[in-house]
């Protein structure tokens, strides 16, 4: 039962920096390969915060969404001057650089990373797996509600219009430079939350934790599920963490399985698994259609008088 619950808690953890990634990727349309960078900083912060200052987990949290917003937000402003495969580039050298930062900095504990984080304390008891799993998902429903309340407010509508067309939507009067920067900090700010949530799971970090692989793992999800739709990156999460459980001998090779899935959904389904486009839309939409009962007619209007 352990072994299910660790799995369904990295699952949904990874959903959450998934949706995060899925608003800069989908909503505004940013290529972003550096995300991990963000999730280990949400989790770096909090660490720092409970270990070293002494904080609770619920004090550390709301900190450490701040500072990956803010980082977020100045490490943003760089991405706006590059577009396409320079903004691609730029995002992998962040998550390097943070990378780095955390490995060569002994104040992060260096090389050896950060242990003896404290678990989370509800109502005087600490969480245990099953417990820390219905918290994890309590915080993936609000990430989608957010989601979905930022894809039907201005800002999302703008990052929309950018992301379609960035020339027409400045003409219309809509700023480029802040729609882009609000999907940032929005999704950097969840990835953070997912960082804090991994960080006092685990309860030792360490910045392989947080590497380049991971922000691929991320894109994985994102591309697999669909880019812009709300539970595309939840399924994305869900069919990227369990296949490595079925196929643990391959466990090796996972950087060059999702390389070729990303290939192969690029190739063949652009749109992702829940796209407009997509096979799965297509399948439901047709037994939608089969299901759905067919109109009948009024029979005063067959008999004109209500004999049929």
């Amino acid at each position: 039962m352990d072994y299910f619950a660790t799995v369904a808690t990295l699952i949904v953890i990874q959903a959450i920096a998934a949706c995060g990634l899925n608003v800069i990727v989908g909503y505004a349309g940013q290529i972003s390969l550096g995300h991990a960078a963000f999730f280990g900083i949400g989790a770096y912060a909090s660490a720092m915060l409970t270990t070293k200052a002494g904080l609770t987990f619920w004090q550390a949290l709301p900190a450490a969404l701040l500072i990956t917003m803010l980082l977020g937000f100045l490490l943003g402003l760089p991405s706006l001057r590059v577009r396409e495969d320079f903004l691609a580039i730029t995002t992998i050298g962040i998550n390097f650089i943070v990378e780095a930062v955390f490995i060569y900095t002994p104040f992060f504990g260096g090389a050896l990373g950060i242990g003896g984080i404290p678990r989370v304390v509800v109502m005087g008891g600490r969480l245990g797996n099953n417990q820390f799993l219905a918290l994890c998902l309590v915080f993936l429903v609000l990430s989608l509600a957010l989601c979905r309340q930022f894809a039907r407010a201005w800002a999302g509508l703008a990052c929309f219009a950018v992301r379609e067309d960035e020339t027409a939507a400045s003409s219309m009067g809509i700023s480029p430079v802040r729609a882009k920067l609000s999907a940032f900090v929005l999704g950097t700010g969840m990835a953070g939350l997912a960082g804090t949530l991994y960080a006092h799971y685990a309860r030792f970090i360490s910045a392989g934790d947080f590497g380049f692989p991971v922000s691929i793992s991320i894109m994985s999800m994102v591309v697999l599920g669909g880019m812009g739709t709300l539970f595309g990156p939840l399924l994305g999460a869900m069919i990227i963490g369990i296949l490595p459980e079925i196929f643990r001998p391959l466990i090796d090779y996972r950087m060059f399985i999702y390389s070729v899935l990303l290939l192969l959904m690029i190739r063949f389904q652009p749109g992702g698994l829940l796209g407009d486009s997509s096979l799965v839309v297509g399948l439901l939409k047709s037994l939608k259609k089969l299901v759905k009962p067919k109109n009948i007619a009024n029979p005063r209007e067959i008999g004109g008088d209500g004999d049929v």
